[in-house]
Protein backbone atom coordinates (compact mmCIF):
# COMPACT_ATOMS: atom_id res chain seq x y z
CA UNK A 1 0.00 0.00 0.00
CA UNK A 2 1.37 3.34 -0.98
CA UNK A 3 0.41 6.84 0.94
CA UNK A 4 0.11 9.81 -1.46
CA UNK A 5 -0.39 13.78 -0.21
CA UNK A 6 -3.26 15.53 -2.17
CA UNK A 7 -1.11 17.68 -4.30
CA UNK A 8 -2.48 18.22 -7.66
CA UNK A 9 -5.91 18.03 -9.65
CA UNK A 10 -5.89 14.14 -10.28
CA UNK A 11 -5.30 13.29 -6.49
CA UNK A 12 -7.92 16.06 -5.39
CA UNK A 13 -10.01 13.84 -7.61
CA UNK A 14 -9.06 10.83 -6.55
CA UNK A 15 -10.17 12.20 -2.37
CA UNK A 16 -13.76 13.34 -4.21
CA UNK A 17 -14.30 10.33 -5.80
CA UNK A 18 -13.68 7.54 -3.12
CA UNK A 19 -17.15 7.87 -1.51
CA UNK A 20 -19.00 7.56 -4.41
CA UNK A 21 -16.95 4.28 -5.25
CA UNK A 22 -17.28 2.81 -1.60
CA UNK A 23 -20.43 3.66 -1.03
CA UNK A 24 -22.34 2.47 -3.91
CA UNK A 25 -24.69 -0.04 -3.02
CA UNK A 26 -25.39 2.13 0.40
CA UNK A 27 -29.21 2.81 -0.10
CA UNK A 28 -29.00 5.92 2.32
CA UNK A 29 -25.95 7.64 1.19
CA UNK A 30 -26.24 10.56 0.21
CA UNK A 31 -23.27 11.80 -2.09
CA UNK A 32 -22.22 15.51 -0.78
CA UNK A 33 -21.91 18.40 -3.18
CA UNK A 34 -18.57 18.20 -4.80
CA UNK A 35 -18.22 21.87 -3.88
CA UNK A 36 -18.94 21.75 -0.64
CA UNK A 37 -15.55 19.33 -0.08
CA UNK A 38 -13.45 21.54 -2.03
CA UNK A 39 -14.67 24.80 -0.30
CA UNK A 40 -13.01 22.73 2.98
CA UNK A 41 -9.80 22.84 1.33
CA UNK A 42 -9.51 25.86 -0.39
CA UNK A 43 -7.34 28.59 0.85
CA UNK A 44 -8.78 31.38 -0.46
CA UNK A 45 -12.20 30.41 0.55
CA UNK A 46 -11.79 28.42 4.59
CA UNK A 47 -11.46 31.51 6.52
CA UNK A 48 -9.90 28.42 8.50
CA UNK A 49 -6.36 29.02 6.79
CA UNK A 50 -5.84 32.21 8.20
CA UNK A 51 -4.96 30.64 11.60
CA UNK A 52 -4.39 26.91 10.80
CA UNK A 53 -3.25 24.80 8.43
CA UNK A 54 -4.19 21.19 6.75
CA UNK A 55 -3.26 17.82 4.63
CA UNK A 56 -3.92 15.37 2.96
CA UNK A 57 -3.79 11.94 1.61
CA UNK A 58 -5.08 8.89 -0.09
CA UNK A 59 -4.20 5.14 0.23
CA UNK A 60 -3.54 3.41 -2.79
CA UNK A 61 -3.47 -0.88 -3.34
CA UNK A 62 -0.96 -2.56 -5.33
CA UNK A 63 -2.44 -2.03 -8.42
CA UNK A 64 -2.85 1.89 -7.42
CA UNK A 65 -6.62 1.61 -7.08
CA UNK A 66 -7.48 4.58 -4.07
CA UNK A 67 -8.54 2.34 -1.50
CA UNK A 68 -8.05 5.21 1.47
CA UNK A 69 -8.29 8.78 2.45
CA UNK A 70 -8.14 11.19 4.99
CA UNK A 71 -7.51 14.76 6.05
CA UNK A 72 -5.51 15.99 8.79
CA UNK A 73 -5.78 19.93 10.10
CA UNK A 74 -4.25 22.26 13.05
CA UNK A 75 -6.95 25.12 13.75
CA UNK A 76 -4.70 27.48 16.05
CA UNK A 77 -7.25 28.70 17.80
CA UNK A 78 -8.42 26.02 19.64
CA UNK A 79 -5.77 23.72 20.05
CA UNK A 80 -4.48 24.86 23.24
CA UNK A 81 -8.25 25.23 24.72
CA UNK A 82 -8.21 21.33 26.23
CA UNK A 83 -5.78 19.87 28.62
CA UNK A 84 -3.41 18.49 25.45
CA UNK A 85 -2.91 20.69 22.31
CA UNK A 86 -4.86 18.85 19.78
CA UNK A 87 -5.06 18.84 16.13
CA UNK A 88 -7.93 17.11 14.26
CA UNK A 89 -8.52 14.17 11.47
CA UNK A 90 -11.54 14.02 9.49
CA UNK A 91 -13.01 12.82 5.57
CA UNK A 92 -11.15 9.41 6.36
CA UNK A 93 -13.05 6.63 4.11
CA UNK A 94 -11.31 3.29 3.67
CA UNK A 95 -12.00 -0.14 2.42
CA UNK A 96 -12.69 -2.63 5.19
CA UNK A 97 -9.03 -3.51 6.07
CA UNK A 98 -7.62 -2.16 9.38
CA UNK A 99 -4.45 -2.13 8.53
CA UNK A 100 -4.89 0.33 5.62
CA UNK A 101 -7.22 2.54 8.08
CA UNK A 102 -3.92 2.64 10.52
CA UNK A 103 -1.55 3.74 7.89
CA UNK A 104 -4.25 6.81 7.18
CA UNK A 105 -4.68 7.59 10.90
CA UNK A 106 -0.61 7.10 11.80
CA UNK A 107 -0.09 9.45 8.65
CA UNK A 108 -2.04 12.09 10.77
CA UNK A 109 -0.27 11.48 13.70
CA UNK A 110 2.97 11.49 12.54
CA UNK A 111 2.58 15.36 10.86
CA UNK A 112 0.37 16.39 13.71
CA UNK A 113 3.49 15.13 16.33
CA UNK A 114 5.57 16.94 13.92
CA UNK A 115 3.96 20.16 14.31
CA UNK A 116 3.83 20.48 18.14
CA UNK A 117 0.50 18.25 18.60
CA UNK A 118 -0.12 15.95 21.67
CA UNK A 119 -3.70 14.64 20.61
CA UNK A 120 -5.90 14.08 17.91
CA UNK A 121 -9.81 14.36 17.15
CA UNK A 122 -11.84 12.87 15.04
CA UNK A 123 -13.42 12.80 12.61
CA UNK A 124 -13.99 16.35 12.81
CA UNK A 125 -13.92 19.64 10.54
CA UNK A 126 -11.12 22.34 9.27
CA UNK A 127 -13.89 24.67 10.22
CA UNK A 128 -17.46 24.89 12.28
CA UNK A 129 -18.69 22.14 14.27
CA UNK A 130 -21.92 22.50 12.58
CA UNK A 131 -20.65 20.35 9.10
CA UNK A 132 -18.61 17.42 9.18
CA UNK A 133 -18.33 16.23 12.59
CA UNK A 134 -18.46 13.09 14.64
CA UNK A 135 -18.15 9.24 13.36
CA UNK A 136 -21.89 7.70 12.85
CA UNK A 137 -22.11 4.52 14.83
CA UNK A 138 -25.87 4.22 15.25
CA UNK A 139 -28.95 4.93 13.16
CA UNK A 140 -27.59 4.79 9.72
CA UNK A 141 -30.40 6.72 7.82
CA UNK A 142 -30.20 9.33 5.18
CA UNK A 143 -27.65 12.08 6.62
CA UNK A 144 -28.39 15.80 7.25
CA UNK A 145 -26.32 18.45 4.98
CA UNK A 146 -23.21 18.29 5.42
CA UNK A 147 -22.97 15.53 8.06
CA UNK A 148 -20.84 12.17 7.97
CA UNK A 149 -22.41 9.25 6.88
CA UNK A 150 -19.99 6.15 8.05
CA UNK A 151 -19.76 2.15 7.43
CA UNK A 152 -20.69 0.59 11.14
CA UNK A 153 -17.01 -1.05 10.72
CA UNK A 154 -15.49 2.27 10.55
CA UNK A 155 -16.13 2.36 15.06
CA UNK A 156 -13.88 -1.04 15.16
CA UNK A 157 -11.13 0.82 12.63
CA UNK A 158 -10.77 3.89 15.61
CA UNK A 159 -11.30 1.99 18.53
CA UNK A 160 -8.94 -0.66 17.91
CA UNK A 161 -6.44 2.00 17.08
CA UNK A 162 -7.00 3.14 20.13
CA UNK A 163 -9.18 6.41 20.09
CA UNK A 164 -11.72 6.90 23.08
CA UNK A 165 -15.06 8.58 22.90
CA UNK A 166 -14.18 12.34 23.77
CA UNK A 167 -18.05 13.18 23.59
CA UNK A 168 -21.30 11.79 21.72
CA UNK A 169 -23.28 13.43 19.13
CA UNK A 170 -27.23 12.95 19.57
CA UNK A 171 -29.63 14.22 16.64
CA UNK A 172 -33.13 14.20 17.85
CA UNK A 173 -36.11 13.48 15.42
CA UNK A 174 -40.10 13.75 15.94
CA UNK A 175 -43.17 13.64 13.47
CA UNK A 176 -43.94 17.64 13.06
CA UNK A 177 -47.66 16.72 14.10
CA UNK A 178 -46.61 14.89 17.16
CA UNK A 179 -48.36 16.71 20.43
CA UNK A 180 -46.14 17.95 23.23
CA UNK A 181 -46.71 15.57 26.44
CA UNK A 182 -49.38 17.27 28.40
CA UNK A 183 -46.98 18.58 31.21
CA UNK A 184 -44.78 19.94 29.13
CA UNK A 185 -47.57 21.65 26.69
CA UNK A 186 -48.78 23.24 30.10
CA UNK A 187 -45.85 24.99 31.07
CA UNK A 188 -45.74 26.15 27.53
CA UNK A 189 -49.36 27.29 27.69
CA UNK A 190 -48.76 29.59 30.70
CA UNK A 191 -46.06 31.27 29.13
CA UNK A 192 -48.07 31.99 26.05
CA UNK A 193 -50.73 34.12 28.39
CA UNK A 194 -47.91 36.07 29.73
CA UNK A 195 -48.15 39.08 27.59
CA UNK A 196 -44.53 40.17 28.41
CA UNK A 197 -43.52 37.42 25.91
CA UNK A 198 -43.67 37.68 22.21
CA UNK A 199 -42.93 35.33 19.33
CA UNK A 200 -42.53 35.90 15.88
CA UNK A 201 -41.59 34.48 12.60
CA UNK A 202 -38.48 35.46 10.67
CA UNK A 203 -38.92 38.49 7.69
CA UNK A 204 -36.50 38.29 4.86
CA UNK A 205 -36.82 42.05 4.76
CA UNK A 206 -35.41 42.36 8.44
CA UNK A 207 -32.58 40.55 8.21
CA UNK A 208 -30.27 42.97 9.79
CA UNK A 209 -32.35 43.26 12.45
CA UNK A 210 -32.69 39.34 13.17
CA UNK A 211 -28.88 38.81 12.82
CA UNK A 212 -28.17 40.98 15.75
CA UNK A 213 -30.81 39.58 17.81
CA UNK A 214 -29.46 36.00 16.85
CA UNK A 215 -25.84 37.19 18.06
CA UNK A 216 -27.13 38.83 21.34
CA UNK A 217 -29.20 35.30 22.35
CA UNK A 218 -25.97 33.20 20.97
CA UNK A 219 -23.29 34.89 22.76
CA UNK A 220 -25.30 34.28 25.87
CA UNK A 221 -26.45 30.85 25.49
CA UNK A 222 -23.40 29.42 24.03
CA UNK A 223 -20.25 31.13 25.35
CA UNK A 224 -19.34 28.98 28.15
CA UNK A 225 -18.91 26.47 25.46
CA UNK A 226 -16.00 24.75 25.07
CA UNK A 227 -13.83 25.75 21.83
CA UNK A 228 -16.49 28.70 21.67
CA UNK A 229 -15.69 32.18 20.80
CA UNK A 230 -18.36 35.40 20.92
CA UNK A 231 -19.89 36.23 18.16
CA UNK A 232 -18.69 39.22 16.39
CA UNK A 233 -21.91 41.26 14.50
CA UNK A 234 -20.20 41.14 11.31
CA UNK A 235 -20.31 37.09 11.70
CA UNK A 236 -24.24 37.16 12.39
CA UNK A 237 -24.69 38.79 9.42
CA UNK A 238 -23.11 36.61 7.09
CA UNK A 239 -24.73 33.77 9.02
CA UNK A 240 -28.01 35.59 8.07
CA UNK A 241 -27.10 36.00 4.56
CA UNK A 242 -25.60 32.25 3.69
CA UNK A 243 -29.40 31.26 5.17
CA UNK A 244 -31.24 33.66 2.94
CA UNK A 245 -30.82 31.42 -0.16
CA UNK A 246 -32.76 28.86 2.06
CA UNK A 247 -35.04 30.16 4.57
CA UNK A 248 -38.56 29.49 4.86
CA UNK A 249 -40.15 32.48 7.08
CA UNK A 250 -43.12 30.32 8.44
CA UNK A 251 -39.92 27.62 10.13
CA UNK A 252 -37.35 30.80 11.63
CA UNK A 253 -38.88 31.68 15.16
CA UNK A 254 -37.67 33.72 18.20
CA UNK A 255 -38.90 34.40 21.56
CA UNK A 256 -38.88 38.13 23.07
CA UNK A 257 -39.28 39.24 26.55
CA UNK A 258 -40.51 42.85 26.73
CA UNK A 259 -38.90 43.56 23.55
CA UNK A 260 -35.53 41.94 24.36
CA UNK A 261 -35.11 38.71 22.10
CA UNK A 262 -34.56 35.34 24.83
CA UNK A 263 -34.67 32.98 22.31
CA UNK A 264 -34.26 31.43 19.07
CA UNK A 265 -35.85 28.41 16.83
CA UNK A 266 -34.29 28.39 13.66
CA UNK A 267 -35.03 25.69 11.10
CA UNK A 268 -34.18 25.24 7.20
CA UNK A 269 -35.52 22.73 4.66
CA UNK A 270 -33.27 19.30 5.07
CA UNK A 271 -31.55 20.61 2.58
CA UNK A 272 -30.15 16.82 1.48
CA UNK A 273 -34.09 15.87 0.68
CA UNK A 274 -33.05 17.94 -2.29
CA UNK A 275 -29.30 17.26 -3.15
CA UNK A 276 -29.78 13.79 -3.05
CA UNK A 277 -30.71 14.27 -6.85
CA UNK A 278 -28.23 15.81 -7.98
CA UNK A 279 -25.42 13.54 -7.50
CA UNK A 280 -22.34 15.17 -5.98
CA UNK A 281 -23.18 18.45 -8.72
CA UNK A 282 -24.62 21.95 -8.37
CA UNK A 283 -23.81 22.93 -12.01
CA UNK A 284 -26.49 24.42 -14.19
CA UNK A 285 -28.33 21.28 -14.51
CA UNK A 286 -27.71 20.62 -10.81
CA UNK A 287 -29.31 23.93 -10.21
CA UNK A 288 -32.36 23.26 -12.89
CA UNK A 289 -33.10 19.66 -10.57
CA UNK A 290 -32.67 21.61 -7.61
CA UNK A 291 -35.08 24.38 -8.32
CA UNK A 292 -38.06 21.48 -9.99
CA UNK A 293 -37.61 19.54 -6.56
CA UNK A 294 -37.76 22.51 -4.46
CA UNK A 295 -41.09 23.73 -6.20
CA UNK A 296 -42.49 20.04 -6.35
CA UNK A 297 -41.92 19.88 -2.22
CA UNK A 298 -39.63 16.86 -2.59
CA UNK A 299 -37.81 18.33 0.65
CA UNK A 300 -40.31 17.01 3.57
CA UNK A 301 -37.89 17.48 6.19
CA UNK A 302 -37.09 20.44 8.45
CA UNK A 303 -33.63 20.42 9.93
CA UNK A 304 -33.00 23.22 13.02
CA UNK A 305 -29.98 24.12 12.76
CA UNK A 306 -30.03 26.34 16.49
CA UNK A 307 -32.22 26.23 18.95
CA UNK A 308 -31.01 28.58 21.68
CA UNK A 309 -32.65 30.21 25.22
CA UNK A 310 -30.55 32.58 27.57
CA UNK A 311 -29.71 31.10 30.73
CA UNK A 312 -31.58 32.85 32.41
CA UNK A 313 -35.24 31.72 30.91
CA UNK A 314 -34.30 28.49 30.40
CA UNK A 315 -36.07 25.85 32.13
CA UNK A 316 -39.26 27.90 32.57
CA UNK A 317 -41.36 26.30 29.28
CA UNK A 318 -40.35 28.78 27.09
CA UNK A 319 -38.75 26.06 25.58
CA UNK A 320 -42.25 24.35 24.50
CA UNK A 321 -44.05 27.52 23.75
CA UNK A 322 -41.62 28.51 21.19
CA UNK A 323 -42.51 25.20 19.77
CA UNK A 324 -45.78 25.39 20.30
CA UNK A 325 -45.93 28.62 18.69
CA UNK A 326 -44.09 27.51 15.21
CA UNK A 327 -46.23 24.59 15.36
CA UNK A 328 -49.01 26.31 15.22
CA UNK A 329 -48.15 27.60 11.37
CA UNK A 330 -46.37 24.66 10.48
CA UNK A 331 -48.43 21.99 11.33
CA UNK A 332 -51.71 23.12 9.01
CA UNK A 333 -49.41 24.00 5.90
CA UNK A 334 -48.79 19.96 5.63
CA UNK A 335 -45.50 21.38 3.89
CA UNK A 336 -43.20 19.18 5.98
CA UNK A 337 -43.67 15.96 8.05
CA UNK A 338 -40.29 15.54 9.74
CA UNK A 339 -37.81 17.23 11.86
CA UNK A 340 -34.73 16.67 12.80
CA UNK A 341 -32.27 18.70 15.07
CA UNK A 342 -28.81 19.41 14.78
CA UNK A 343 -26.53 17.38 17.08
CA UNK A 344 -26.67 17.88 20.33
CA UNK A 345 -23.58 17.09 22.52
CA UNK A 346 -23.46 14.55 25.55
CA UNK A 347 -21.67 17.60 27.53
CA UNK A 348 -24.90 19.89 27.37
CA UNK A 349 -27.63 17.68 29.27
CA UNK A 350 -29.39 20.74 29.60
CA UNK A 351 -30.22 20.90 25.61
CA UNK A 352 -30.72 16.69 25.19
CA UNK A 353 -33.26 17.45 28.42
CA UNK A 354 -35.09 19.65 26.34
CA UNK A 355 -35.37 17.71 23.34
CA UNK A 356 -36.52 15.00 25.08
CA UNK A 357 -38.82 16.89 27.05
CA UNK A 358 -40.46 17.75 24.10
CA UNK A 359 -41.21 14.81 22.66
CA UNK A 360 -38.20 13.75 20.78
CA UNK A 361 -36.20 10.41 20.32
CA UNK A 362 -32.69 9.98 19.41
CA UNK A 363 -32.42 8.79 15.57
CA UNK A 364 -28.58 9.24 15.01
CA UNK A 365 -25.69 9.40 17.09
CA UNK A 366 -22.11 10.15 15.87
CA UNK A 367 -18.71 9.97 18.49
CA UNK A 368 -16.21 12.85 18.59
CA UNK A 369 -12.79 10.25 19.01
CA UNK A 370 -9.86 12.00 21.12
CA UNK A 371 -5.88 10.02 20.61
CA UNK A 372 -3.62 10.86 23.34
CA UNK A 373 0.06 10.76 21.63
CA UNK A 374 0.99 9.76 24.66
CA UNK A 375 -0.68 6.67 26.62
CA UNK A 376 0.51 6.62 30.10
CA UNK A 377 -0.81 10.02 29.98
CA UNK A 378 -4.17 10.86 31.59
CA UNK A 379 -7.52 10.63 28.99
CA UNK A 380 -10.07 13.29 29.70
CA UNK A 381 -14.12 13.74 28.17
CA UNK A 382 -15.21 17.31 27.21
CA UNK A 383 -16.41 18.51 30.12
CA UNK A 384 -19.72 18.88 31.29
CA UNK A 385 -20.99 22.30 30.47
CA UNK A 386 -23.06 23.28 33.74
Amino acid sequence: MRLIEVFDKATEHEFLMLPVKLYSHEPNWIRPLDKDINLVFDKEENKYFRHGQAKRWILSDATGETIGRVAAFINNKTAKTTEYITGGIGFFECIEDESAAFMLFDVCKNWLTSQGMEAMDGPINFGDRDKWWGLLVDGFTEPNYCMYYHFPYYQGFFENYGFKVYFKQYTYHRSVDAPLPPIYAEKADRIARDTHYKFESIQKNKLEKYAEDFRYIYNKAWIKHSGVREMPKAQAMAVMKQLKPVLDEDIVWFAYYNEEPVGFFIMIPELNQIFKFLNGNLNWWGKIKFLYHKLMGSCKKMFGIAFGIIPEFQGKGLEGAIVIAAAKRIQPMKKYTDFEMNWIGSFNPKMIKICESVGSKVIKTHHTYRYLFDSTKPFFEAPIIE
